[in-house]
């Protein structure tokens, strides 16, 4: 079988996807249609918003299926009738069963991180809140249960111990398209081995769910090394974020504050956790052990991101007497 003679459907959503798509169209493979959200309605004037998906296959001339339901009647015999052998999904929904059986050649999903670790919706988040110093991009194919089936083929990186969410998503997400590319051609050239995912560790696995505002929220009695660890995990988005006080830990919450970007910071005073100081040039917040975090980066609610010093210096706590917590 040819490239061309080799039908695909993609299923994806997001900009992490389209890179795996990207790679395949440009290495020449047939991808007959893509499968990803309905348009929804974003922003003040609630305009309809397309994926990133859908934008890339309408640019290339690439058919866009939009289903609400993927058990709908009509879409499962729309997408039989494309006569496709092999279906990739990479951060889409979960298929049902009737679906991931349909091609011959089966399902296979690309997964952000090293299987059978971090099975779910936020491997890439997690792994860096959990403080891992090693991820990577699996592709395994679809089984019943979510992120369970027999692993095709792994790739791992290293993190830097100051690497962010976002930095590590960019990577994976070249590094997965690569993966794509090569799992295709191993099932088109017929060398493909798979493996059960307990080949590759004795340890149970570990789950990522899905992040929710309060999985966000910053508990300063934790150590130092750990609220670091959540801040990069989380950032750029959804973000770490904290409420403000002014009154000291008995305070009221004033408005909330999200942390874009911080370091442990050597030489720091003595804090209380959640104590908030401007020290000189730094904006130092307490922890429950192993020193402060410097806030570099912050965003308060309403207003840009800004540099965590100029925030404090901006609402004068000494001058007005303040006393800054973060509750």
């Amino acid at each position: 079988m040819t490239k061309d003679e080799l039908k695909i459907v993609f299923f994806g959503t997001p900009e992490f996807a389209v890179e795996s798509l990207d790679a395949l169209i440009k290495n020449g493979f047939n991808v007959a249609a893509v499968v990803t959200m309905p348009d929804k309605a974003a922003g003040r004037g609630q305009k309809l918003s397309q994926s990133a998906v859908k934008k890339y296959a309408v640019e290339h001339g690439v058919p866009v299926l939009q289903p609400v339901r993927l058990k709908d009647e009509a879409f499962v015999e729309e997408l039989r009738a494309i006569g496709a052998q092999l279906f990739i999904v990479i951060a889409f929904r979960m298929l049902p069963e009737v679906v991931w059986t349909m091609p011959r050649l089966g399902t296979f999903n690309l997964h952000g991180s090293l299987l059978p670790r971090y099975r779910g919706a936020a491997p890439i988040n997690r792994a860096i809140m959990n403080g891992d110093s090693t991820t990577g991009v699996t592709t395994f194919f679809l089984k019943h249960e979510i992120d369970t089936g027999d692993i095709i083929d792994r790739v791992s990186i290293d993190v830097a111990s100051d690497e962010d969410a976002g930095s590590v998503h960019d990577r994976l997400m070249v590094l997965g398209a690569k993966l794509t590319v090569k799992t295709v051609e191993s099932i088109l050239d017929g060398s493909l081995t798979t493996h059960p995912q307990s080949d590759f560790t004795d340890e149970e696995p570990t789950p990522a769910p899905k992040i929710f505002k309060e999985d966000c929220h910053i508990d300063w009695s934790r150590p130092a090394e750990m609220i670091h660890n959540h801040i990069r995990g989380l950032a750029p988005y959804p973000a770490a974020w904290s409420e403000l006080s002014f009154g000291g830990p008995e305070g009221e919450a004033q408005f909330s504050v999200k942390i874009l970007k911080g370091r442990r910071a050597d030489n720091a005073p003595a804090l209380a956790p959640g104590q908030v100081v401007l020290e000189g040039k730094r904006a130092l917040a307490g922890t429950g052990e192993g020193g402060a975090i410097e806030l570099l980066s912050v965003q308060p609610a309403g207003k840009r991101p800004m540099p965590g010093a100029d925030f404090l210096r901006g609402l004068r706590a000494a001058e007005k007497g303040l006393n800054l917590w973060f509750l």
